[in-house]
Parts: structure tokens; C-alpha cells; sequence
């Protein structure tokens, strides 16, 4: 009673005073009634596992693209004076800035003029210069290219198709005034859906080139109809733009480039399903069959477009996908710092830390929303003081379990899933799961002073 009156104070001074406390003033000081609620959560010892995954790579990509986008023939499309543009992604995509500088270097080769532009929808706070920076994190500049980087909002209409209704298609000015198109991207399955044309080239063309308008066209009436649109706006992109080639890329459970593909713009529809089939058995996944709480220490839009891929994790914002690992909580301790503050993905999260946050900024991240019409994305979950406090709310609201064996995992994040931990009740289980080895003895979690995780030697 006393500590809830405490904060009943704290509130009421600070409306006196005109304003609303940070949550930090307010719910987190010494300590505080939440504390005392958690304080006799005993979390299980936890001991290290490694899941082994098959680790096969394209060592040199540079070497690698120059070499498809020869065989090709690029070379019959391409001629000299062409102003040629190609696409970046805001994804994390292993070695892209390797992959694009050998498509650079080759159009000019070529006696083209190339240029790169942020091909990535309403991503970077849907600004210029938001973009520009996302790719700049990536080691994605003009200096590293050798070529100029038009990062512009502006589009232009191509024109119109009709599913249901009439909807506009729209495409990146510089792009739409280039006199060839090269489309990069990373093919992959959506963290949203499932069909014939998930994450990839398709994608890149409909949403990625189209900014936030086209991105925001496509994405009006839910995920329930991308089954259709991505093929219906990227294919119109396709046939209606100057699109020469497409350059793409999959990779591996460890995030390493396994295969680079160039396709003639015709060969696209029929070679990306084909494509996406194949990334589907390289996807991880986390090795044991469910869990009562998943902890996820970082997330961010350089690992997934949702924040943490629910191909992995199982934390679907929509009803259109499916997969990933069964649990009945999830605690969220951190943000990327790659992701500029956008959190998207908390709001599949039931607990999250207050450090976290404090990291967030809704003006990079509501944009995706205004344009993907998700909102469960961006819902916010239970605060928490600290690292220890949301993994300690997350176990005392499971239902229906064994709360002296709690089944926890706890991952870095959803791209990076070979060295897992793995609470007390799966050490037996583990020796009959093939991949997976045992790499530490159980031990309590350790957290420092300040409540915070520390790694489980």
C-alpha cells in the first residue's frame, strides 16, 4: 500500500506540474510495487546449447556476381550512356554493399552510368535522408560504390491495376526516369504471409521502389491480399518500367550468402517461386518443440521487418502466416542499433525493458504502420525495469505450467539462432534432438547490479 501510494504522489505531482513523469521517474525508481510483486519469481538455471546448421557459403560474392552477371548477358542489354539504376535494401543483408559494388562495377564496365537508390518502401521514418542512413549504416555510400546514391521520396504513377478495385502503381522518380532497372534483392519467406511470391524481387518492385506511397497502395487492404498483389504491382512494375535484370540472393541458417541468381526481367516470375522454395529448407528454427516463455534479447529491422522473424520465433502479427516456435510469452530486452530507433515488433512482445523503451522513436516507427495498416506490431507490452523484471513478468503470467520448471529459451535474436540457451527441464531432452550439443553446465542466470543479462558462461 505504501509504494502504490508513493507512485500515486509521483503521479499526481507531475500533472501539478503540468506534465506527465518519464516512465523511468515514474514506475522505476528505487523500488517499486512491481519489484515486490516479482520478487519471489525464481527463474530455473539455464545452460548453453549450440544447434548446428549447415554452413554452406559463396566465400567470395563479389567474385561471384560479376561472374552470373556475365554469363547473363548482361552485356546485350546494357550500352554505353545508359543511366542505369539499381536497388538497395534496408534489410540486413549479408554482404550487400559487396553484391552491389560488382554490379556497379560491371554496368560502367559496360560504359553505363550507374546509380543506387533506397529501394525500401516507408522504412527510414519514410524520409530521404532516413534511408540514406540506413544504408550508410551498412557501409552503403558513394565513396565505398565508386557511383552517386539518389535517395528521393518522390514518385511517379505508372499506371493502374485492378483486384477488386482500381489501385495505383507507383515507382521511384529516379528509377522511373533511368533507361534500365536492375532489381536487387534478398529472397526469402515473409515474416507476414504465405504465398507463391513472399519476400524478393517481386516484392522489391511492388513495395521497395514504390516508396511510401506505393508501399502504402499495396499494403491498404492487409496482408490477406499480398497472396495476389506483390505478383499483381511487381509484375506491372516489370512490365511497364525499364526492369533489365533481376539480381538476388538467399541465404543460409547462419545468414551467409549461399546463392546469388541474375535473371532476364522475363525469367522472374517463373524462377522466383522456384527460388523461394529452395530458401525455405536453408530457414533455422529453434530446436526444440515449444516453450512457455521465449526471450529475445534484441530486435530490430536489420533482422526482420517485423522486429524478430516469426519464422523463428513464432510472434505472427497476422493471421496469413504460420510456423516458428509455440510458446505462451515473450520477453523483449533490447533494440538494434542498426533500427534507428524503429521498435517494430514490440507489440508481439508481452514484456519488454524499459531500456528498450528509451531506444524507441515512434517517428521512425509509426510511418511503417500508417503504411502496413498492422497496428498489433507497435501495441506496447508490459514495461519492465530491467532485464530480470521482464523475463520474471513473462514466466509468473504463463498458465497452465510448471512454474518450479519453467521451459524458457532465450535467443540473441532471430538471425542469429546457432548458440541458444536453454532452461534446466530440456538438459535431458537435448542429448535425443541431432544438431544440437550441450556447450555450458547449468547455472544461474547471471544479471549484474542493475538487474541486467549477462552471458551464461
Amino acid at each position: 500500500q505504501q509504494l502504490w501510494q508513493k507512485d500515486s504522489s509521483a503521479r499526481a505531482a507531475s500533472y501539478e506540474n503540468g506534465g506527465i513523469m518519464k516512465a523511468s521517474e515514474l514506475l522505476f525508481g528505487d523500488y517499486s510495487v512491481l519489484e515486490e510483486i516479482l520478487k519471489d519469481v525464481e527463474l530455473p538455471r539455464m545452460f548453453r546449447v549450440r544447434q548446428n546448421f549447415p554452413d554452406e557459403q559463396i566465400e567470395d560474392v563479389y567474385a561471384e556476381t560479376r561472374q552470373k552477371l556475365q554469363n547473363a548477358s548482361v552485356s546485350q542489354k546494357i550500352h554505353p550512356g545508359m543511366r542505369i539504376c539499381i536497388t538497395a535494401s534496408s534489410r540486413g543483408i549479408d554482404r550487400q554493399k559487396e553484391i552491389l559494388k560488382a554490379i556497379v562495377d560491371y554496368v560502367k564496365e559496360l560504359g553505363a552510368v550507374p546509380f543506387v537508390i533506397p529501394a525500401m518502401g516507408s522504412h527510414g521514418g519514410a524520409t530521404a535522408e532516413g534511408q540514406l542512413e540506413i544504408l550508410e549504416d551498412y557501409g552503403i555510400t558513394e565513396t565505398y560504390l565508386n557511383c552517386e546514391i539518389r535517395s528521393s521520396m518522390e514518385t511517379v504513377k505508372l499506371g493502374t491495376v485492378y483486384d477488386g478495385k482500381e489501385m495505383d502503381v507507383r515507382i521511384d522518380k529516379n528509377a522511373a526516369e533511368a533507361d534500365g532497372i536492375i532489381v536487387f534483392n534478398r529472397i526469402k519467406p515473409h515474416s507476414a504471409f504465405r504465398g507463391k511470391y513472399e519476400s524478393g524481387l517481386m516484392k522489391m518492385m511492388g513495395i521497395g521502389m514504390g516508396k511510401q506511397e506505393g508501399a502504402e497502395s499495396l499494403h491498404r487492404d492487409g496482408f490477406g491480399t499480398f497472396i495476389t498483389r506483390i505478383f499483381l504491382f511487381g509484375n506491372y512494375v516489370r512490365t511497364h518500367s525499364n526492369v533489365l535484370f533481376g539480381v538476388s540472393t538467399i541465404e543460409n541458417s547462419h545468414d551467409h550468402c549461399n546463392r546469388i541468381d541474375v535473371m532476364d526481367s522475363s525469367d522472374i516470375p517463373q524462377r522466383e517461386p522456384e527460388l523461394l522454395k529452395y530458401a525455405f529448407t536453408l530457414m533455422p528454427r529453434i530446436m526444440v518443440d515449444s516453450a512457455d516463455v521465449l526471450v529475445v534479447r534484441e530486435i530490430g529491422k536489420n533482422f526482420s521487418g517485423s522486429g524478430m522473424d516469426p519464422n523463428i520465433s513464432g510472434t505472427w502479427a497476422t493471421p496469413y502466416g504460420g510456423g516458428g516456435l509455440q510458446k505462451q510469452r515473450v520477453a523483449v530486452l533490447d533494440l538494434s542499433p542498426e533500427s534507428h530507433g524503429n521498435a517494430l515488433g514490440m507489440g508481439n512482445a508481452d514484456t519488454m525493458t524499459l531500456r528498450l523503451f528509451d531506444k524507441t522513436d515512434f517517428l521512425a516507427m509509426y510511418p511503417n504502420v500508417l503504411t502496413n495498416t498492422v497496428f498489433k506490431t507497435i501495441k506496447m507490452p508490459m514495461v519492465l525495469k530491467n532485464d530480470k523484471m521482464a523475463i520474471q513478468a513473462a514466466v509468473k503470467t504463463c498458465n497452465d505450467f510448471d512454474p518450479e520448471n519453467p521451459r524458457i529459451v532465450i535467443i540473441k535474436n532471430t538471425l542469429n539462432v546457432e548458440e541458444i540457451y536453454l532452461s534446466e527441464v530440456y538438459w535431458a531432452d537435448v542429448d535425443e534432438i541431432p544438431g544440437v550439443e550441450k556447450e555450458s553446465e547449468l547455472a544461474p542466470l547471471p544479471f549484474d547490479e542493475a538487474g541486467n543479462m549477462l552471458v551464461l558462461q
